[in-house]
């Protein structure tokens, strides 16, 4: 059964949870909230969305005008059957401070000694010249290296993979992905990051390109 499955879960990633009394889904909650206060402050709720493939969805929530709750944002959706996933992702969304994939991107970029320009929450863009000033990189030829979910402030095991475009003079992509991963599932964000980091320092360091 769906939520037996998904309290098992979280509760092997030491997070505390129940089941919704009228719905049929999974509320889980900070370990430091008792559970009688769970929906008073921020918590997620998961469910599963039927299909040809099954989806484990966990989205945050926090109370807004009593009874009502707005969402806060999208804490993990991929297809697959794997709850362990899904459980890790809502305990890296509690973590204090909360881990990114961006963060973990750029961590990995930081190793090769490459430094970015954030676009708003969704991208990183890399100059091909270093001396570009940041306000002009995305007016210049540059890499740009986003997540396919597509935002990179997700946490770290809701990570679907990296995507790197070449971009000219007039900041359009210029052909196929120069690196691309994932399927729509999960991928290790540790690895992943580490291996578009790798491709991005030998684009920049390549003498013919």
């Amino acid at each position: 059964m769906f939520t037996t499955t998904v309290l098992e879960a979280l509760a092997a990633a030491k997070i505390p949870a129940y089941v919704d009394e009228v719905m049929p889904y999974v509320v889980a909650h900070p370990v430091d909230v008792p559970q009688d206060e769970a929906e008073s402050g921020e918590h997620v709720i998961v469910t599963t969305l039927d299909g040809a493939t099954p989806i484990y969805r966990a989205e945050a929530w926090v109370p807004d005008r009593a009874p009502y709750f707005a969402p806060v944002g999208t804490v993990y959706e991929a297809p697959g059957d794997d709850p362990a996933q899904c459980a890790r992702a809502v305990a890296e969304w509690f973590t204090t401070p909360r881990p990114s994939a961006g963060a973990v991107l750029l961590a990995a970029l930081a190793e090769w000694g490459i430094t970015t320009h954030s676009d708003i929450g969704m991208s990183y863009a890399v100059p091909l010249d270093p001396t570009t000033p940041a306000a002009d990189i995305c007016n210049r030829p540059h890499l740009s290296v986003g997540d396919r979910n597509p935002s990179v402030e997700h946490v770290p095991a809701a990570h679907t993979g990296w995507t790197l475009f070449l971009h000219a003079e007039n900041g359009e992509p210029v052909g196929d992905p120069l690196f691309i991963s994932g399927d729509g599932g999960p991928v290790d964000c540790d690895a992943d990051s580490a291996a578009v980091a790798e491709a991005i320092a030998d684009f920049l360091t390549c003498p013919t390109r």
